[in-house]
């Protein structure tokens, strides 16, 4: 189905206040309604490299198929819809692209990335994550992380041997438990949400996540609701104004109206025969 006046996106990366380059990568296809933002590691520049081959893969595999898929089909084996399983069969090939780079290239070897993805489609989110990128979603004046970090930081708060106050102060932040490229098979964290006209979604790098509050993202967004565009730019400032010590990227997103696929007329058909 094709987004375009539906889906409205803003997507920027920046280098921050204390790296040479950026080994972020963002990228978005609002006709597809695909987003994906990579935050890649390694030796000098090979996290660039990383990012970069995930960013340009997911982009390259998921948008004909995404804009062909048949309406709201679901799969039979997971439930989940074709959509999902059309970015889990692309992250595995985005991974299978990063790992055999690194074998083959010295200069690129334990690269890898973080990666977080949504696929909109049929009044719905699919979000594929690996390690501590972000998704966040604020609907009126709520404001949740949806995706949850794959991270040593996160795995001592799950189990309790360290408090949040305690996290904030934590040197562990950048260690992450699960990324792409690493090993020859990557698992992908896949949920599906319901999406509602006025939502705004936040795909976001750790240099922002980490020096950014959550509360302080919220009221940012709440401020500059009708200025994504703006929201974008200061909440990056924001992050360069705490210490930028890391690159920054984000990626926000707002269904403008629903977006329900048109099912055709086998299925209308088929509801009719139902009642």
């Amino acid at each position: 189905m094709n987004l375009t006046g539906i889906l409205e996106v803003v997507r920027l990366t920046d280098v921050g206040k204390r790296r040479d380059h950026n080994e972020d990568a963002v990228a978005s296809d609002v006709e597809s309604g695909l987003l994906v933002l990579a935050d890649g590691m390694g030796g000098y520049k090979a996290g660039e490299v990383a990012s970069e081959i995930a960013v340009l893969t997911l982009v390259s595999e998921l948008r004909e198929a995404l804009l062909n898929m048949p309406a709201g089909e679901t799969d039979p084996d997971t439930g989940l819809l074709r959509e999902s399983i059309a970015l889990r069969d692309a992250v595995a090939k985005a991974n299978a692209a990063i790992y055999n780079v690194s074998q083959s290239q010295p200069q690129c070897a334990g690269m890898g990335t973080t990666l977080v993805a949504a696929v909109f489609t049929d009044n719905r989110v699919c979000v594929g994550h690996i390690g501590d990128s972000r998704l966040y979603r604020m609907r009126g004046e709520a404001f949740h992380q949806l995706t949850e970090d794959h991270s040593l930081l996160n795995e001592q708060l799950k189990s309790g041997l360290i408090t949040p106050e305690q996290a904030k102060q934590s040197h562990n932040k950048n260690l992450v438990t699960r990324a792409l490229g690493i090993d020859p098979e990557v698992e992908l964290e896949l949920h599906e949400y319901d999406v509602m006209p006025g939502d705004i979604y936040l795909l976001c790098s750790d240099g922002l996540s980490d020096l950014v509050e959550d509360e302080e993202i919220q009221l940012t967004l709440t401020a500059l609701s009708a200025n994504l565009e703006l929201a974008a730019h200061q909440l990056v400032q924001m992050a360069n104004d705490n210490g930028g010590k890391d690159n920054i990227s984000v990626i926000l997103a707002r269904p403008l109206k629903p977006f329900p696929r048109h099912r055709g007329w086998k299925h209308s058909l088929l509801e009719w025969f139902k009642h």
